[in-house]
């Protein structure tokens, strides 16, 4: 079974193109949302982002996401340690869900693919790829935060040209061309590898 990394910048639009892969019936693990729910589930987890940033991290029992945002977006140190907790349980999970799965390929959709060495764990890299001004105004839109809020959260991944020249395979999401018939011959390509390599 291929395994497929799927990453981009923030508000590239990989979760739309994750989604279009499962409508295709290929199995999705969406890193993002796993390290969200382990930091709520896992008490191992709790217990060391407690210890390195205090009680206030939660509030009965759930993770207080506002308190923590505002430390490590505004301290490039404490997000090293923040994802140097979390990435090996996460990493950990997705290998595990991987074994489980019987498709021709997976999709594991990580924006932090290069950052957290997740790109080991994987056979291929589609990068998504959009210009900065979109992305800024999805962001925006969406999370309800000031253009200043989103690029210091673009200045936490790598630089978007090098990540895009990390991968193996581009989508371009720029409103421009259409994601669906570039999310198709990928979906086709991968289905005649994994054939090939079975």
């Amino acid at each position: 079974m291929l395994r497929i990394g799927l990453t981009g910048g923030i508000g590239s639009g990989k979760s739309t193109v994750a989604a279009v892969f499962s409508v295709l019936g290929i199995p999705v693990f969406d890193a993002d949302a796993v390290t969200k729910k382990l930091m709520e589930e896992d008490e191992s987890l709790k217990l060391a982002i407690k210890k390195e940033f205090g009680e206030e991290s939660y509030l009965n029992n759930k993770l207080n996401r506002k308190y923590v945002a505002s430390i490590v977006f505004n301290d490039a140190h404490k997000l090293e340690i923040l994802n140097s907790i979390t990435h090996p349980v996460v990493i950990a999970e997705a290998q595990k869900w991987m074994q489980q799965q019987t498709s021709a390929y997976t999709i594991k959709e990580a924006a932090l693919m290069f950052e957290s060495a997740s790109a080991a764990g994987v056979d291929f890299i589609i990068g998504i790829f959009a210009p900065q001004h979109l992305r800024i105004k999805r962001v925006m839109d969406r999370d309800h935060v000031t253009r200043h809020d989103v690029l210091a959260r673009m200045d936490k991944q790598i630089d978007e040209d090098l990540k895009m020249k990390l991968c193996d395979f581009i989508i371009v999401n720029d409103e421009q061309q259409l994601v669906m018939p570039q999310v198709l011959k990928l979906h086709e390509h991968f289905l005649q590898l994994a054939k090939e390599r079975s």
